[in-house]
């Protein structure tokens, strides 16, 4: 096992010799979170092909084949990140949507995903890449169409009320998340406007449509940033 270097922290006067160091070991498990979080951020800053496991290795002061012991190599390193990333935003999404009002929901949504890009920067451009693994648990389009399950649901249930016919919800569904999604990626390099004005211009696109937009969209629920 790879050994992490400290220094004694006991103290020498100036006759003494220079201080030794002591070696601690990291667990297998601390390996492993410290290489997942050194690719999580070359992965995000560079890419999957910028990214090289001979670059991993030397920031996490280790040798490659600790790299391939522990993921097999650069594929499933990435992996599993890409998979970590995906379940963080998917709890995020659905977790948060606890409202009873339909378009206080849609601010939830709208905010879950913004609140994960300002939070999760980098594992929001890992996700919006095009993953190049094929074998990989998932992808981001993967992803949106998950939550536009959860989105489904409630939409039927509201459309029924509505007296619509609740098999166009699935359409609905796909669109609405898919245009909170592509705004975030918009969003995730500008930040501007504020998150919650964002939010509030999302849910009046998707509330009101474009024949009904209000001039001045407001946020009806407890969050206002």
């Amino acid at each position: 096992m790879i050994e992490a270097v400290a220094t004694d922290s006991s103290s020498t006067s100036s006759n003494d010799k220079p201080r030794r160091t002591r070696r601690t070991r990291m667990t297998g498990a601390e390996r492993r979170q410290q290489l997942l979080e050194i690719g999580r951020t070359l992965f995000a800053a560079k890419g999957f092909e910028g990214t090289s496991v001979e670059e991993i290795a030397a920031k996490a002061g280790v040798s490659k084949p600790v790299v391939y012991e522990h993921f097999g190599g650069k594929e499933g390193l990435y992996a599993v990140v890409v998979d970590r990333e995906m379940g963080r935003l998917l709890d995020m999404v659905t977790g948060s949507l606890t409202a009873g009002h339909p378009r206080e929901l849609c601010e939830q949504a709208a905010f879950a995903l913004l609140d994960y890009i300002e939070e999760y920067t980098d594992g929001f451009r890992i996700l919006v890449r095009d993953s190049p693994i094929p074998q990989s648990t998932g992808s981001f389009a993967s992803l949106i169409s998950d939550i536009a399950t959860q989105v489904e649901d409630i939409l039927g249930r509201e459309f029924k009320s509505r007296g619509f016919d609740p098999k166009l919800a699935p359409l609905y569904a796909q669109a609405l998340v898919g245009m909170v999604a592509l705004t975030g990626q918009w969003w995730l390099d500008v930040r501007r406007p504020k998150k919650a004005e964002v939010a509030a211009h999302l849910v009046n696109l998707a509330w009101h449509g474009l024949d009904g937009l209000e001039q001045k969209p407001r946020l009806i629920g407890h969050r206002k940033s």
